[in-house]
């Protein structure tokens, strides 16, 4: 689904972002990116949906050319890549339902689908009964769904979840894990980028480490591997 082939990202200021990275994703896999701060982890994962576009080097995304789409060619893959953020997102001034829908509304959805996938995701990630309330009546954990039900409304095949977890109570990231597993058993390839060694080593998924920019690690069923 995804292939990375000696891609380096190198910022105006001179940092060095990824080094040489080759890395191949299948469809269907769940993947953590784990490493320290600084490591590259976010740069990937914006490379993958062309927020960043690399230096030198090849992104295919289901045998495409990201690095080489046209500007009107770049809102259709968007339309394939669901991303849940740390920090939630949401817009302030809008219903949970309005929040989820304005995700299909800017890929230009009908209304009628609208109506229809935005009580279904909702579903999915247990917020139905919220539909209706504002983003400052919600937990951390509820925003945090929200974010999800945003992500898997278009039914995308790739969900990119950056630090998921990282403002949430040990309990509630339980339940967003829960969630991002079974949003993976129905198919939809996910990539995880984490500091989350708990998680990560409970779970026992596929684990890609980065180290200043480079890929030091590739793991079967593997764990964090770094101090807390």
């Amino acid at each position: 689904m995804i292939n990375f082939i000696n891609v380096s990202m190198v910022y105006p200021n001179g940092t060095k972002a990824l080094i040489d990275v080759s890395l191949r994703i299948a469809k269907g896999e769940f993947v953590f990116l784990v490493g320290p701060s600084g490591a590259g982890k976010s740069t990937l994962t914006k490379l993958i949906f062309r927020e960043e576009q690399p230096t030198r080097g090849q992104i295919l995304f289901n045998g495409k050319n990201i690095s080489r789409m046209k500007p009107r060619e770049v809102p259709y893959l968007r339309r394939s890549v669901g991303v849940i953020f740390q920090d939630f997102k949401l817009l302030p001034n809008k219903t949970v339902a309005e929040n989820v829908a304005f995700a299909l509304e800017v890929i230009e959805a009908s209304r009628r689908e609208i109506e229809k996938a935005v009580p279904d995701a909702l579903e999915r990630v247990g917020l139905a009964k919220k539909a209706g309330a504002m983003p400052s009546e919600l937990s951390g954990g509820e925003q945090q769904r929200v974010g999800m039900a945003r992500a898997i409304v278009n039914n995308p095949p790739l969900v990119i979840a950056d630090e998921p977890t990282g403002n949430l109570d040990p309990d509630t990231s339980g339940e967003i894990m829960h969630l991002l597993q079974e949003i993976n058993k129905c198919g939809t390839t996910v990539i995880m980028a984490t500091h989350a060694k708990d998680i990560v080593d409970g779970m026992k998924k596929r684990v890609v480490a980065l180290e200043k920019g480079r890929v030091v690690r590739d793991e079967e069923r593997g764990g964090y591997g770094y101090e807390d």
